[in-house]
């Protein structure tokens, strides 16, 4: 009622645009297939695991998928803010703020997850215990190798928005979808050749590496995204944080006798340590200085 009253484009009329159906077909039959891709790769890996080693692994792996669940939604909120902008953006041809956000949205999706992420991944064993009583075969390696998938996909989801926003989606999902594909076949070889159910998901996770590049590349190539930049400020910093964050919690970890109380220090260090380097590896001076701004209004604001 308010959009008929207040705007005149609201108004009910019948309407036809070949052309544009045309491209809203296209758009939204290339979605259809990347859709479909997901799904094939999601029930394809539950019928090989079923086959090969029936239904416990494939009850292991959706127990590591709960867990996962927990990581995915702590990030999906911030998203859900961004991703309309980054159409925006593209739309109104504001290429230098499109650019800033896709970069630093997906530096941050990494680190919000990395936050969440590195306790439940080196204390996966005494978290599963404490929540199952037991810790059933591959759920640790399962959880640790989910969790992994997860943070690289989520930060190739910018990239995702950023095609989609140019409207020309179908490059795009022919690529991944075809790799998310490729997950089925690559993974039957390898447990038709007697590997663990681990190989599964260390199959994912390298096609997850494959389809981040894919995505940046076509990304680069449709919008114009500077590669070395997005590698550099994304790719590099998150890998150095990464990799910098982990090194003391997994040495409490090692040393420390397993308990409660060592699980709590142990993740509350790994989330100060995922703060620490994500401030002083993730972010550049520039982005410091404006985390300094937004610190000190929200101080003043509250005081």
């Amino acid at each position: 009622i308010y959009s008929v009253r207040h705007f005149a484009e609201s108004r009910y009329c019948f309407y036809w645009d070949k052309s544009l159906f045309k491209q809203l077909a296209s758009y939204s039959g290339w979605n259809l297939f990347g859709a479909f891709s997901g799904v094939a790769k999601g029930q394809g890996l539950n019928m090989l695991i079923n086959m090969f080693f029936g239904p416990s692994v494939n009850a292991a792996r959706g127990i590591a998928y709960q867990v996962n669940g927990v990581v995915g939604s702590f990030f999906s909120n911030f998203y859900t803010a961004v991703r309309p902008q980054i159409t925006k953006y593209y739309a109104q041809g504001d290429m230098a703020n499109f650019y800033r956000l896709v970069i630093n949205s997906s530096k941050m999706t990494f680190f919000l997850i990395l936050l969440v992420s590195l306790p439940l991944i080196v204390e996966a064993p005494m978290i599963i215990n404490l929540w199952l009583g037991q810790e059933p075969q591959y759920v640790v390696v399962f959880v640790r190798l989910i969790i992994m998938i997860t943070a690289i996909d989520a930060m190739s989801t910018p990239l995702i928005t950023a095609i989609h926003a140019t409207g020309n989606n179908r490059l795009y999902q022919v690529c991944v979808g075809m790799i998310m594909i490729m997950t089925l076949p690559i993974s039957y070889v390898f447990l038709k050749m007697g590997s663990s159910p681990v190989a599964v998901f260390l199959v994912s996770l390298c096609l997850s590496v494959i389809s981040l590049f894919v995505r940046l590349l076509i990304a680069s190539k449709q919008t114009g995204l500077p590669f070395a930049r997005y590698a550099v400020q994304v790719v590099f910093r998150s890998i150095l944080v990464a990799g910098m964050a982990c090194i003391l919690p997994w040495y409490l970890h090692d040393i420390l006798d397993s308990s409660v109380l060592s699980t709590v220090l142990v993740c509350v260090v790994s989330v100060v340590s995922v703060l620490f380097f994500a401030y002083l590896l993730g972010f550049d001076s520039e982005e410091r200085r404006k985390i300094h701004q937004n610190l000190i209004r929200r101080f003043v604001k509250r005081s």
